[in-house]
């Protein structure tokens, strides 16, 4: 049982949360009456949960002698010696071939994808992670490939003002999870993650600023295209905005203040006034688009 819950806890499951944006073409497409892309988008989901997890873990065996010398992470089953080495091998190459096995039945395009996503985070787990800025764009682009997924994977024209506005979240989220690392870290932090030498508070705390702003302009900006209003038959999602604004803040202020920013997953399902304002962005959406 002990071995199991340590698989379990490998596999960082509340991090399945990032996946959401699998489903960002339902949501802005139309397309949730459609059973059978539900089914198929809900599939796709399922299937990047599955290859994220496997890449976790690649992770986790690449970096387990530096996460024993982490205050948080020497916790984790590998770096705690919960679980050996070979182990979490093997269960990661199940896992991958359970998600490039269940790709294969949505369609090509999401099996050509979740290759791309494999290959892009192997390579930033070996190397990539170490070249500054780069690290963080690579971040990004695992998101857009989610979304990617769920939209042209399973025949959902994209909006290029919403991939704008995924790349933008992604990218803030990515500085801001630099930003808590290089605070929690400290002058330890090179030790850590090497990357974070070429880091500093001011320089991250610009590149927030941008991206943040980036992110309110992109999707404000959205919600008043005229293809928007056209496709979605109503000029109301400019309502939306506020929701949006007290997010981004909201995170900004745990970041500085709350010494969060670290981990967007556990931050968006533990502090409730993130709950409530993703929340009430998701009923107001919905309600917009109905």
């Amino acid at each position: 049982m002990n071995k199991i819950n340590a698989l379990w806890r490998l596999m960082r499951p509340h991090q399945w949360l990032k996946n959401s944006f699998v489903f960002t073409g339902l949501l802005f497409g139309h397309a949730w009456h459609d059973t059978h892309l539900v089914m198929q988008v809900l599939a796709a989901a399922v299937a990047f949960s599955l290859i994220s997890s496997a890449i976790y873990i690649l992770n986790d065996i690449v970096d387990c002698e530096q996460d024993k010398l982490h205050p948080v992470k020497c916790r984790r089953p590998l770096a705690a010696g919960q679980l050996s080495l070979t182990s979490a091998g093997v269960f990661s190459v199940i896992l991958l071939m359970l998600a490039l096995g269940l790709a294969y039945l949505i369609s090509m395009t999401v099996l050509v994808i979740l290759l791309g996503y494999a290959l892009m985070n192997l390579s930033y787990s070996l190397r990539l992670k170490h070249v500054v800025l780069l690290d963080v764009f690579i971040i990004a682009a695992g998101f857009m490939l989610r979304i990617l997924a769920g939209t042209l994977g399973v025949g959902i024209p994209p909006s290029q003002w919403l991939l704008l506005c995924g790349l933008m979240v992604t990218l803030f989220l990515g500085f801001a999870k630099r930003r808590a690392e290089l605070a929690t870290l400290n002058e330890g932090g090179a030790v850590h993650r090497k990357v974070l030498a070429h880091y500093s508070p001011v320089l991250l705390d610009k590149m927030i600023g941008i991206t943040a702003s980036g992110v309110v302009m992109s999707y404000s900006l959205y919600t008043m295209s005229p293809d928007t209003i056209r496709a979605h038959g109503t000029a109301n999602l400019i309502y939306t905005v506020p929701f949006v604004l007290y997010g981004v803040f909201r995170y900004i202020y745990l970041l500085h203040k709350q010494d969060g920013g670290g981990d967007p997953s556990r931050e968006l399902v533990r502090d409730k006034h993130l709950v409530l304002a993703v929340l009430a962005w998701g009923v107001v959406t919905v309600w917009l688009l109905r």
